[in-house]
């Protein structure tokens, strides 16, 4: 009796200490999720006040109007919401199969001794800064697509009915569809390691089970691994939209940085942020320029915004089961 009562206190000085230290961490946790919300909370009004001049100036025309001539200050965010929501789209249509095939490949399909120095290549991708892939889609791609694709593609698809109008125009290499293609190949590592890794969280008596009644690699991937993982890789999805919209240096090499709407995916355009990083550094404080780049920025925002809800949207009846 005289050990057991001596160790009690002991006990509840662990207790209370452990006690302690829950209540510290949970109010650490605590503070960084509210100071993830305050910061970005306080990005979105500096560009919303930043950019109130150019709304209170051009009103609703702003989101409307194709011009942007510093000389006579008239400003408009069409073309660039124009070339940010379509390189992006096109990115996510070139990169989504490709990371979805990398993903099944080193999941299912590649021996041992393949699947960790590929998958170590996949991710050293997503380290290469967007720079290096500016330059090298500049000096390699842009000549290549003007040589060979941008040519072949014109003379195949340039006269069919509804889609030629896509493919029609000069082959400088340049424009809407080499950003998008830079941009596929920039958001293809993060795509691809997501969903490798969450291919591999499908516990192993699932796949087995289907296995053992008689389905193909490619039913168990179908019917099994994408509805069980199917939040996740929507997520990773999401995280590859996210890097396309806001990219900046390696969409400004290879879009032409023309400041007008084509229909055609060579013509050259413009996105937000290869337009800030062009013309920011031109701008004075406290001109409508300045304001007008600013209320573009805060455009971003909400572009992201919207596509961060249809996701949530579309995973709701997953979500809510």
């Amino acid at each position: 009796m005289s050990d057991v009562a001596a160790t009690r206190p002991g006990i509840r000085a662990k207790g209370r200490s452990s006690s302690v230290g829950d209540t510290i961490f949970a109010a650490l946790t605590r503070t960084a999720g509210v100071f993830v919300l305050v910061l970005l909370g306080a990005i979105i009004v500096v560009l919303f006040i930043g950019g109130w001049p150019a709304f209170r100036a051009f009103g609703p025309a702003f989101l409307t109007s194709t011009a942007w001539n510093p000389v006579t200050h008239r400003f408009g965010a069409v073309v660039a919401v124009y070339g940010t929501i379509v390189t992006s789209v096109l990115a996510l249509i070139l990169a989504v199969p490709l990371s979805f095939g990398i993903a099944f490949y080193l999941t299912e399909l590649a021996p041992g001794w393949v699947r960790r120095p590929v998958g170590t290549a996949i991710e050293l991708l997503a380290a290469i800064p967007s720079i290096i892939y500016g330059m090298w889609g500049f000096f390699v791609i842009v000549p290549f697509m003007a040589q060979y694709i941008q040519p072949w593609l014109i003379d195949t698809l340039g006269d069919v009915p509804v889609i030629g109008a896509l493919f029609q125009g000069p082959p400088f290499g340049t424009g809407i569809f080499t950003a998008a293609l830079i941009l596929a190949i920039m958001i293809i590592p993060f795509i691809a390691a997501t969903m490798r890794d969450v291919f591999l969280t499908v516990p192993a008596v699932y796949k087995e089970s289907a296995y053992g009644v008689g389905c193909t690699t490619w039913e168990v991937m179908r019917s099994i691994v994408v509805p069980y993982t199917r939040v996740s890789v929507v997520g990773g999805i999401m995280l590859g939209l996210g890097r396309a919209l806001g990219e900046t240096m390696a969409v400004t090499f290879v879009i032409g940085n023309t400041n007008r709407i084509t229909t055609s995916l060579f013509g050259p355009g413009n996105t937000i942020a290869s337009l800030v990083a062009l013309e920011f550094p031109e701008s004075e404080n406290g001109s409508l320029k300045l304001a007008s780049l600013l209320a573009l920025g805060f455009l971003l925002f909400v572009i992201s915004f919207i596509v961060l809800a249809i996701s949530r949207l579309m995973l709701r009846p997953r979500l809510s089961a």
